[in-house]
């Protein structure tokens, strides 16, 4: 019996070569900004301007004009904190896991995942830098060094310092191996160039990169060695700021699932907001033969697994929750889902549990309005989950006569826009100056991934 093996889908369509490649991804960076750019860059700094105002109260007057109590000293801010650290996850993945795996389809996405990687982090390391209070003073809070202002150390043994230590590796291994992925491209830029500043910004950027043989070779050695210290990070880090809450005695934190639990989320809302990303980004610089119909799906694929696994992590726990046989672990999950919050439990249900299901049908995962509206409500219901989490475990614990709620103020929904506005310009600004997607890897599948187009 003969069978023949299923042709895949190309991953770069309509024939391009590997000119057509340099010129199309180079224009973007070269031509001048146009005005869907220039009115995304007003929108961001919008954010950026409430954001700042909001800032400076909170700067000027003190993490009082959050809407935190007594009962409930974690909210919005840590809330905010560990979604953006989250997203920051698929870039790492799509880079070093799936390089790892030799796996040709993250070749056109894994630049604009690693820069949302970069920036999302540093929206991350936002909120507990002002959560501080006094965050000029941070520098000598957060790192291991003798406080120059007394004999006090950190607290070792907190998991908050932990993740001080895993954040911090996770951001400079990931901006290495981002930088790296760079420096080829920006040597293209640099020949292209014709004038004399952007020459010289290029040349300096892309560290004298002659494209030799053995600047490759080493190249590939170093993209290789940083790919298998970026992977153990992707698990690492998140399991780590789960034990923020895992480490606790709070009736709905101490579980051992939540490790596992976080890490599938981070990826899921990671995938999530790459979607949104380039769904826009390919529509904006015309990219749809190197951003094809098939990377969408491949990355939907993705999100139905994780999203499946964050379901079953749900049940998993109201599960335990009832087999502990612990009347507070019991409340509280009894709480969440029926409790003065019902909404927010209702509202991460619908989003993370429900809506990725719709990905199982071809036609809704290979539609691109479809996936952007979906990608959207997924990081909104991560979003929930994180708020369902963190407040409802705190607002009811063990006494009763402690219960209070959590209402946000103006000041904790404007941080979040100042964090939102940096991203959104950080990334406008990334996907203008610098080529958005890696040339170099893109060339080297032009002939076995690349549509034939006949004569």
């Amino acid at each position: 019996m003969h069978a023949t093996a299923a042709v895949r889908e190309a991953l770069v369509t309509n024939g391009k070569t590997v000119h057509d490649v340099t010129v199309d991804i180079c224009s973007r960076v070269e031509e001048k900004p146009s005005k869907l750019w220039l009115a995304s860059i007003a929108f961001a700094l919008g954010l950026l301007t409430v954001g700042a105002y909001a800032l400076y109260l909170l700067l000027w007057n003190g993490i009082g004009m959050w809407g935190l109590n007594k009962t409930v000293g974690w909210a919005w801010d840590i809330t905010n904190f560990v979604w953006w650290v989250g997203i920051g996850h698929a870039g790492t993945l799509i880079s070093a896991i799936l390089l790892l795996f030799r796996q040709k389809w993250r070749m056109s996405i894994n630049r604009a995942a690693e820069a949302m990687t970069i920036f999302a982090v540093i929206c991350a390391a936002m909120f507990p830098i002002f959560h501080m209070g006094r965050p000029w003073l941070g520098f000598y809070w957060a790192l291991p060094l003798p406080n120059t202002f007394g004999s006090l150390w950190v607290n070792f043994s907190s998991p908050l310092l932990w993740d001080v230590f895993a954040i911090s590796t996770y951001f400079s291994v990931s901006l290495v191996f981002w930088y790296l992925g760079l420096i080829p491209d920006f040597a293209v830029i640099r020949d292209r160039a014709t004038n004399k500043v952007s020459k010289a910004v290029y040349g300096a950027l892309s560290f004298g990169w002659d494209g030799a043989a053995r600047t490759w070779s080493r190249y590939e050695s170093v993209a290789l060695i940083l790919a298998g210290l970026a992977t153990p990070l992707v698990l690492s880090v998140h399991t780590i700021v789960s034990m923020d809450f895992a480490t606790s005695v709070i009736p709905g934190w101490h579980t051992t699932i939540f490790p596992p639990y976080f890490v599938a989320g981070a990826i899921f809302s990671g995938f999530a907001m790459v979607l949104t990303l380039l769904i826009v980004t390919r529509k904006v610089y015309k990219l749809e033969d190197y951003i094809t119909i098939n990377h969408i799906e491949l990355m939907n694929i993705i999100i139905i697994i994780t999203g499946s696994i964050v379901g079953i992590a749900y049940i998993t726990e109201f599960f335990i929750a009832w087999y502990s046989g612990v009347p507070a672990e019991q409340y509280a999950f009894i709480n969440r889902a029926t409790g003065p919050y019902w909404w927010a439990y209702a509202s991460m249900m619908t989003c993370n549990v429900i809506s990725p299901q719709l990905f199982w049908f071809k036609k809704i995962r290979t539609n691109i309005a479809s996936t952007f509206v979906l990608s959207i409500v997924v990081n909104i219901g991560m979003w929930f989950e994180r708020f369902v989490i963190i407040v409802t475990s705190l607002h009811r614990d063990y006494l009763p006569s402690s219960w209070a709620m959590f209402y946000p103020t103006f000041v904790d929904v404007g941080v979040y826009l100042f964090s939102f506005g940096f991203f959104l310009f950080a990334f406008l600004l990334f996907a203008k100056f610098f080529p958005v997607i890696n040339m170099a890897e893109v060339k080297s599948i032009i002939k076995s991934s690349s549509e034939k187009v006949s004569d």
